[in-house]
């Protein structure tokens, strides 16, 4: 089964880069984005999160935050934050979140199989609710749909 659109946003409280904690309910009545990347200063998650670090001043003009998520420590995810500038939090899931956003998926490499995050984004409206989901996210122009998805709840 798992997440769908319409559905409440499942709960989470995570520690973040920058000292920060990012909650369900620390984002109440505000629209937001959390995106599921695999692993910090990897090539594919620093365009990703580079992409939404210019997405940001667009988002949070219309009142959206953005929160990056992986199963990283949040020592990496220190570095990578600062290495990048990013400014948008990014959030250690010590367990639970990636699983209940459904981020959490059955990978393969070289035959074996393994756990891992699906990239992936979810858009959470004012309400609570699930607005859209993205899975099996390919990095160019996703900011950027995101971002359109965004404006269109605002």
């Amino acid at each position: 089964m798992g997440l769908r659109e319409g559905d409440a946003a499942p709960d989470f409280e995570m520690p973040a880069s920058g000292g920060r904690t990012v909650s369900l309910a620390g984002m109440q009545g505000r629209p937001f984005v959390l995106y599921f990347y695999p692993k910090a200063d990897t090539p594919g998650c620093t365009k990703e999160a580079q992409a939404f670090q210019e997405a940001l001043a667009d988002l949070s003009g219309i009142g959206v935050e953005v929160v990056g998520v992986s199963k990283d420590a949040i020592k990496p995810i220190e570095r990578f934050a600062e290495k990048y500038g990013l400014t948008f939090p990014l959030a250690s899931d010590p367990g639970g979140v990636v699983e209940a956003y459904g981020a959490w998926v059955e990978k393969s490499m070289y035959g074996k199989t393994y756990m891992g995050i699906d990239r992936s984004t979810v858009l959470v409206d004012r309400d609570g609710r699930i607005a859209r989901i993205w899975r099996k996210v390919k990095v160019p122009g996703h900011a950027a749909e995101v971002q359109a998805a965004a404006q269109a709840l605002a």
